[in-house]
């Protein structure tokens, strides 16, 4: 299921020879790139193949898998947070990734080798590597990562090999200090201050592009440092101690000349000379402004020029000899198609990190057919309809080649949008991919239709999850960790998109959970396509709209203005509901109970009363500490002033920290299995599966007596 989940998410390319979307056995029937050991998949080799598409999210099923190397492709999106949990070698290297690392790496306890270089990796690290005790080699160079060294470097005492160069890393290397190194580049970044003394120790030693100095404090090295420059330290890589100096020697003193005892000829020969000086000088100068720009080149270049090989975990020098032969040749032609990563930039149209000043987007979205369309749904029958949502219809596409996906008819009456607007929207909405949202692939704009086609997640949402009475209760453990998968969705529209995406309209029937459970969050990107919710006619329309409104933000009422904001309001709602088991707004309840936010925040705060708010299928399952801690959570989300909400961010780590120290207390306190609870938790088809992506609270038979 995983290998599917996966080849689906590559956008089934044909050279994976064997690989289906159902049924067959990788193993048995010898997948391309797939090694096993008995049933188990141990090894996945795909570099080179010049994939497209994303990782999926069910990498973490894999869990025998001791390699993954996806390296030189053109694979884009955030690395995944499911990532193989028992893997020893991860190769992500020459692909399109954008974001940051997630903090699920911190949990890879057997890692010993992690390449993410020649990426598009931003932002402040974090301490992603804390308990990595085994890691040996990592590679983060070539992307954009920025801020100081976070403090979990310190702790990788098995680290023999780390790349950093061409980032812009800030602040002092004196993290680094005590590691047993045996390789260590940081050159091309920002680093200041202090060049440890230790630094002396390491065998290949690349440092120059940094305003690093030794400090006077210090025991003198065993080489020279006084003869290379503090603002620059080196011009070429040193490959030892001896060769860190090698570029930079100065004249001796036997070579010096006095003034006098010069005759006509020592004057001759001091000209000639000179002349003979500045001429190599001028050519080493040269030659070396010409190396340093193929290697800029080759770095943009590299997957055209070494698409068949994966990359080692070392610097620009160890390539394969195909790019080392480029160095030594010409310029390189410039690749033929390279294909920039997708952002969610929504202004001026230009990359992040783009090649070029006037690069644009590309639309990353497929253009179909109404025809395609209309055989795919059999012509949007009924029996196709999925739902029906506030931009139109969804419905089940079945297309010849197997692939599964949805549409989405739009209704275009409300829309005063241009033709041009609209594709501005798509292409902006295209470019979102996070595990937590459901991706827009492609769309149609034939015949008058506006039409949407998204992947395929079932027709099973979270309201229908929490109240509908056929389905089984979620159990507390899957209410944190849908909250949490939520709450990571808003982070990247919040914080990783640039400007910042609200989706302004989330609310627990635009949140599909998929067969695994994993919330999906539906309609992202497409908030200005939605009529104006704040009109008091339609608000009074029905109850449905009246229930709709819950969510929105007291701002956003009075002034029909939405925002970041309002989604963490929304997000708050969301929070309550999954607490409660209750409605935001239920007119069968009485008056005082009918609007959710209104009755449960006075209540938060209360012991006695924050008990008798919680879904009554989940009282006993966790301690009052957790539910202490859940409320304070919900009570920052709905504040009626917006600017007391703290940012989505902050709610990312409460929740990672509550689920962690759950997980934890659960693990000690409990003698069954996550896995029991969850399989005795759900008889329901709709809440079962044989590789769950969520562990089910192990607190579910042992919290009844906690304090």
């Amino acid at each position: 299921m995983a290998l599917q989940d996966l080849y689906a998410a590559l956008n089934m390319p044909p050279q994976l020879k064997g690989w289906k979307l159902s049924d067959g056995d990788p193993c048995r029937e010898s997948w391309k790139g797939v090694s096993c050991s008995g049933s188990s998949v141990i090894l996945l080799e795909l570099h080179g193949l010049e994939l497209s598409g994303h990782l999926g999210f069910q990498l973490s099923n894999l869990h025998s898998l001791k390699k993954l190397d996806v390296s030189f492709n053109n694979l884009q999106g955030e690395i995944p947070y499911s990532l193989p949990s028992n893997a020893t070698h991860i190769n992500l290297a020459c692909n399109n990734f954008t974001a940051n690392i997630p903090s699920t790496v911190t949990s890879l306890e057997n890692l010993w080798h992690l390449n993410l270089s020649h990426n598009f990796l931003s932002g402040p690290v974090g301490n992603v590597f804390e308990g990595l005790q085994n890691l040996k080699e990592l590679d983060l160079s070539y992307n954009n990562f920025t801020g100081d060294l976070p403090s979990c470097f310190g702790s990788l005492t098995n680290l023999s090999r780390l790349f950093l160069q061409n980032n812009r890393f800030t602040g002092s290397v004196m993290l680094l200090a005590g590691l047993p190194l045996h390789d260590l580049n940081i050159q091309d970044n920002h680093f200041s201050g202090v060049l440890p003394n230790q630094f002396q120790y390491i065998h290949n030693l690349w440092f120059w592009g940094n305003t690093l100095k030794p400090s006077e404090n210090d025991p003198p090295w065993n080489f020279t440092l006084g003869t290379i420059p503090t603002g620059k330290n080196a011009s070429h890589p040193p490959t030892n101690k001896s060769s860190a100096i090698e570029n930079f020697s100065y004249p001796r003193e036997g070579a010096i000349h006095k003034k006098k005892g010069l005759g006509p000829a020592g004057v001759a020969g001091m000209v000639v000379g000179g002349t003979l000086l500045v001429t190599c000088a001028a050519l080493i100068i040269v030659v070396h402004i010409h190396r340093s720009l193929a290697i800029k080149r080759l770095s943009v270049e590299i997957r055209s020029d070494c698409s068949h090989h994966s990359l080692p975990l070392n610097t620009i020098r160890d390539y394969c000899s195909h790019a080392k032969k480029s160095l030594q040749s010409s310029a390189p032609p410039v690749a033929a198609a390279w294909h920039v990563p997708p952002t969610c930039s929504r202004g001026s149209g230009k990359s992040v990190r783009s090649f070029s000043e006037t690069q644009k987007f590309p639309v990353a979205a497929k253009v179909y057919s109404v025809a395609e369309l209309q055989l795919a749904t059999n012509n949007f029958n009924e029996k196709n309809l999925l739902g029906e949502g506030s931009l139109g219809s969804v419905y089940k596409a079945e297309f010849p080649n197997g692939q599964v996906l949805a549409v989405k008819n739009v209704n275009t009456v409300p829309l005063s949008l241009h033709e041009e607007q609209f594709l501005q929207v798509i292409q902006n909405a295209a470019c979102l991919r996070h595990p937590n949202i459901i991706a827009l692939l492609g769309y149609c704009l034939e015949r008058g239709q506006h039409l949407l086609v998204y992947e395929y997640v079932r027709n099973f949402s979270l309201d229908d999850a929490l109240h509908i009475k056929a389905h089984n209760t979620l159990s507390w453990g899957l209410r944190l960790r849908i909250s949490f998968g939520i709450a990571q969705a808003l982070d990247y529209l919040h914080s990783k998109c640039l400007p910042p995406v609200a989706h302004n309209n989330l609310k627990a029937a635009n949140i599909l959970l998929d067969e695994e459970l994993k919330p999906c969050i539906s309609d992202c990107g497409l908030s200005i396509l939605r009529p104006l919710k704040s009109n008091s006619v339609k608000l009074k329309a029905s109850e449905m709209a009246i229930w709709d409104t819950s969510y929105i933000a007291p701002e956003s009422i009075q002034n029909g203005v939405d925002g970041i904001k309002g989604d963490i309001y929304a997000f708050g709602v969301l929070l309550l509901e999954l607490l409660t088991g209750k409605r935001p707004f239920d007119s069968s309840r009485p008056r005082e109970e009918r609007y959710l936010v209104n009755w449960a925040s006075s209540r938060l705060h209360d012991k006695v009363s924050l008990q008798g708010m919680v879904d009554p299928s989940m009282k006993g399952t966790f301690s009052s500490r957790v539910l202490s801690r859940f409320a304070d959570i919900v009570s920052l989300c709905i504040q009626p002033e917006k600017e007391f909400r703290p940012p989505i961010s902050e709610m990312v780590e409460s929740l990672a920290h509550l689920i962690h120290d759950e997980v934890s207390t659960g693990t000690e306190k409990c003698s069954t299995t996550a896995d029991d609870n969850e399989l005795d938790l759900f008889d329901d088809k709709s809440f079962r599966s044989t590789h769950t992506r969520f562990f089910g609270s192990p607190s579910m038979s042992c919290y009844s007596s906690a304090p």
